[in-house]
């Protein structure tokens, strides 16, 4: 790494990253237009500054983002783990569906497509984006475990799955990562999953930690995002629930004044807070497009929050009004 890291780094499994990494979704599609080169600057950035886990999924862009990804991890290779993600299912003629495959050979064609988009031999850590109704995780990961003993996959991770589901692929195969969203804003997670995962010893990788960019301060309502903004449709941002949410920024707003950083940075240094209270390692991947914003991201992984910062915080995730998503059945939620 270069002189400029100021990263800590954790465990992820048997491999060691950053402690904060990047989720790339944004580049390709959901967030509005894209900068391209701006983009992969914001990529160089981010590894410059210590970031090592760089977060992917074959729905995103359709491709795109894999395919996008593959020059700056040929160029990179030996320096980041890269993770990706199989199991939601679209269609070019519906643009707003979402199905979900966990079926052996859906996943056996995934991870090869996977692959070749990407452009490299194996893929650092692999997850079950979503879980199939009437499919069981162990099945799953028992196919996952083949990739494995074939040398396309390192690491197996679970995104959205509940302690049973994650108890149940882990006695399958080791679980090196489960991804689910975990902010100021939703706490589901610290039900079942979290505890599970500290008892497996398996790292925990929030997704959204900022919110979808509502903990930064910067959006108060779905209102003033851009046609096509994908978070122009979840709850939480829109009409009287993004009033009601905006006011709960209140203390989030004063700790960042007082301690003279972002909203963004507090909020962040939240998550990053929750590897000590939980005792489980905690790798964050907020997604940006812009160096500047990846910059302010790393710094709030060395910001530490005192009690009583802590217990200003506490409240909110209990006040949010609006679920996280319209339908929260595509979560794990739907299944605690």
């Amino acid at each position: 790494m270069t002189d400029t890291q100021i990263l800590p780094t954790t465990a992820l499994g048997e491999i060691q990253v950053g402690a904060q990494g990047y989720g790339a979704m944004g580049i390709s599609e959901f967030y509005g237009p894209t900068d391209a080169a701006e983009a992969r600057a914001t990529l160089e950035r981010a590894l410059e500054l210590g970031v090592t886990l760089f977060d992917t999924a074959d729905i995103y862009g359709s491709g795109h983002n894999e395919e996008f990804l593959a020059d700056f991890v040929a160029a990179n290779r030996e320096k980041i783990t890269l993770a990706t993600k199989f199991g939601i299912v679209r269609k070019a003629d519906d643009p707003a569906y979402r199905g979900v495959d966990n079926s052996p050979d859906y996943i056996r064609r995934a991870v090869d497509a996977s692959l070749r988009r990407l452009g490299i031999d194996v893929i650092d850590l692999y997850y079950m984006h979503r879980k199939q109704d009437g499919v069981p995780v162990a099945d799953t990961v028992g196919v996952l475990a083949e990739l494995v003993a074939a040398g396309k996959v390192r690491q197996l991770g679970l995104s959205e799955v509940t302690g049973a589901e994650l108890r149940e692929g882990y006695a399958v195969h080791p679980i090196a990562a489960v991804q689910s969203e975990w902010s100021l804003f939703s706490r589901d997670v610290e039900n079942t999953v979290v505890p599970a995962a500290a008892e497996l010893g398996v790292t925990f990788v929030p997704y959204s930690p900022l919110g979808r960019g509502f903990l930064t301060g910067g959006v108060s309502t779905n209102g003033e995002l851009a046609q096509g903004d994908i978070r122009r449709i979840f709850p939480r941002l829109a009409g009287e629930n993004a009033e009601r949410n905006f006011e709960l920024l209140a203390p989030l707003r004063a700790i960042a004044e007082a301690k003279g950083i972002t909203p963004a940075q507090v909020a962040l240094a939240w998550v990053h807070s929750r590897a000590q209270v939980h005792g489980l390692p905690v790798v964050p991947i907020p997604g940006t497009r812009s160096r500047t914003r990846v910059a302010e991201n790393v710094g709030a992984a060395t910001v530490v929050l005192t009690a009583d910062e802590l217990a200003a915080l506490e409240p909110i995730a209990g006040q949010v009004a609006g679920d996280r998503y319209a339908d929260m059945s595509f979560t794990s939620a739907g299944r605690e």
